[in-house]
């Protein structure tokens, strides 16, 4: 398997951590209707834990790689995927204070992108094939990273 997505997302890391230079007025812009900076980057920390812990509890109890794409939740006739999680965790993340949005959301990117560098190629295979956005994480990042980048310029 090409590791490729290691250096990606090492890249998309320090692409967010560059986002230490923006001042709290910036953290606190809009991104979308719903979304400001700070509350995208405590979305990509979120979904970063949740790779994370889907990655450890996986290794650790060696069951199914369990995350939320791919496989139906349905808790009381309410099918949970990642927009209906997104939507009920957004009176939390707007909780957070706008550094620590951003602060968190780099320490889950560098945990995380430390777990997934360290599997062995065998562990990498499963984990893609489960569920490959767990293991390259740059996807959802540089789509959030992007967001913020066009909603700043405009």
């Amino acid at each position: 398997m090409d590791r490729a997505y290691v250096e990606r997302n090492r890249a998309q890391t320090e692409r967010l951590k560059g986002l230490r230079r923006l001042s709290d007025v910036e953290l606190g812009h809009p991104v979308g209707e719903h979304w400001t900076v700070a509350v995208a980057l405590a979305h990509l920390g979120y979904w970063d834990g949740r790779a994370l812990g889907a990655i450890e509890a996986w290794r650790r109890y060696g069951t199914r790689l369990e995350f939320w794409g791919g496989v139906e939740t349905v808790v009381q006739g309410i099918r949970l995927d990642e927009a209906v999680v997104n939507d009920l965790r957004l009176g939390v993340w707007r909780t957070i204070p706008l550094r620590d949005a951003l602060e968190q959301a780099i320490r889950a990117a560098e945990a995380l992108d430390q777990v997934v560098a360290d599997l062995t190629p065998a562990e990498a295979e499963v984990v893609a094939s489960q569920r490959y956005r767990v293991l390259d994480r740059s996807l959802h990042r540089s789509e959030h990273l992007d967001e913020i980048e066009q909603a700043l310029r405009s």
